[in-house]
């Protein structure tokens, strides 16, 4: 029985077909979390989905940013950009079973392995919050996502401000500040400020920036974090800090990360993957 997490798949339903085969991945022996970002920019969303509601308990999915866009470009309150590739699911027989489906999935997940806690989430973590803030956060907005108010909830999740957590935020403000962490989040400032437009290297933090994972005195340091997200960032493995972005889309790696007895015996797994993508030009 193993345990693993792969990175951001981003509808690259070959590559993580690959993958599985590469590991020996046995459904019922194995259980496998996905990092977000399961859906867009690569050719087959829809598999991707398919292939998790099929193995459903074995994978274990997270939403990312580009689920979430998905879920609001379904209800219409967000127009599919350019680069933007949901025509698989928004256009399949299946349509509406993939969005029920997808709208079931958290936002943040927790294992318990040889006694140690691996905290799961697609991008970041503000300062202020421990492991245990974090799932409860993420239930608020998973407890929308399953409710009638999902259509109003997508229509103002979008949007930068607020740019900081305090205790106090309440109502949509709240929820966009708790989505905009786990799903978008590069750097911050010390003291938790969220930046959203910069998407370099760890090494080429901005001014007066740092990694989230960097920030001093962050209140989840004590517990192993995996994430993916951050294509540019690359696959990272601290003693706390696991990122399994390697950028699959953009003709990178599909990565994943098998544990042994403990979360801290790590080996890394990988699929080359084609270019589905080419990155914007600066």
């Amino acid at each position: 029985m193993a345990l693993y997490c792969i990175g951001d798949i981003q509808g690259c339903s070959d590559a993580l077909e690959r993958l599985l085969a590469h590991i020996g991945f046995s459904p019922s022996r194995d259980t496998v979390y996905l990092l977000g970002d399961l859906v867009n920019r690569g050719p087959d969303s829809a598999a991707v989905l398919r292939r998790c509601m099929r193995l459903d308990g074995a994978l274990r999915p997270l939403l990312g940013n580009h689920d979430l866009h998905l879920l609001a470009a379904a209800h219409g309150t967000r127009r599919a950009s350019r680069r933007d590739t949901l025509t698989s699911v928004l256009d399949a027989p299946d349509r509406n079973t993939l969005l029920d489906w997808l709208c079931q999935q958290p936002l943040a997940r927790a294992h318990q392995h040889a006694g140690e806690r691996l905290l799961m989430v697609h991008a970041g973590l503000l300062p202020a919050w421990s492991a245990d803030d974090t799932l409860a956060l993420a239930e608020e907005v998973q407890a929308v996502l399953r409710g009638p108010g999902l259509p109003q909830f997508l229509q103002a999740m979008y949007g930068n401000q607020p740019d900081r957590w305090h205790d106090g935020l309440q109502g949509m403000e709240r929820l966009r500040v708790i989505v905009n962490a786990l799903t978008r989040l590069r750097f911050c400032s010390p003291a938790g400020v969220m930046d959203f437009d910069s998407t370099e290297s760890a090494a080429q933090a901005p001014a007066g920036l740092l990694p989230w994972f960097d920030v001093p005195g962050r209140r989840s340091a004590d517990t192993l974090v995996a994430f993916g997200h951050w294509s540019t960032l690359g696959w990272l493995n601290r003693p706390h800090l696991l990122a399994l972005d390697t950028g699959c889309v953009w003709g990178g790696c599909l990565s994943a990360v098998r544990f042994g007895a403990t979360l801290a015996e790590r080996e890394q797994c990988q699929v080359q993957c084609p270019q589905a993508q080419k990155p914007c030009p600066p």
